[in-house]
């Protein structure tokens, strides 16, 4: 599909046009459903969160910006969509310690994950391993306990600032630590 078909594409979904939802839903649930299961770690979650993601943008529709590329827009509705979930959840259950959740192979093998993404998980686990204990704990805190750097600086008691940079630094380090993964992605 070209970059006009797209915005054709986009155009139509935003004046309500299900065929172009349906168009959406074929091309992007997989790879939401991809982002939603590196949220929550859970297959059932996962596919829920898409299913409330695409409920959300299909209420959303009319006021998309048909003007701007819908990917983006679709998966941060999606993110949301998983992080709120796993909010709910986590208000349900009982809280675990951060090293707790750290999947174990079987659990990986369990859940059906083939052997290059047992491998990558457990690339970025050692990545993770390898920051600054704060700057490790921010990106858990943001990325495992689904908190918003606000909520991050009021239960470290650190300023709002020191969270931003110190999510930055980890950020930029892990994207450095994990750029061979890059190289050996296998198109899906």
């Amino acid at each position: 599909m070209t970059e006009t078909d797209d915005l054709a594409l986009e155009r139509r979904f935003a004046a309500g046009d299900e065929l172009a939802f349906n168009e959406l839903y074929r091309r992007f649930s997989g790879p939401m459903y991809a982002t939603a299961y590196h949220v929550l770690g859970n297959r059932d979650l996962a596919a829920d969160a898409v299913q409330q993601a695409f409920v959300q943008a299909w209420r959303a529709a009319d006021r998309f910006d048909a003007s701007r590329e819908i990917q983006p827009w679709l998966y941060a509705i999606t993110r949301r969509a998983a992080v709120d979930i796993y909010r709910r959840r986590r208000k349900i259950s009982a809280e675990l310690p951060f090293d707790e959740t750290w999947a174990t192979a079987g659990e990986l093998r369990e859940e059906g994950l083939s052997l290059d993404a047992t491998w990558q998980v457990w690339q970025v686990r050692a990545a993770l391993e390898r920051l600054a204990p704060e700057e490790r704990q921010v990106l858990q805190l943001a990325y495992y306990q689904g908190m918003t750097q606000s909520e991050i600086a009021a239960a470290l008691g650190i300023a709002l600032g020191t969270v931003k940079s110190r999510s930055f630094r980890a950020q930029r380090r892990l994207a450095g630590l994990l750029s061979h993964l890059r190289e050996t992605e296998v198109p899906g």
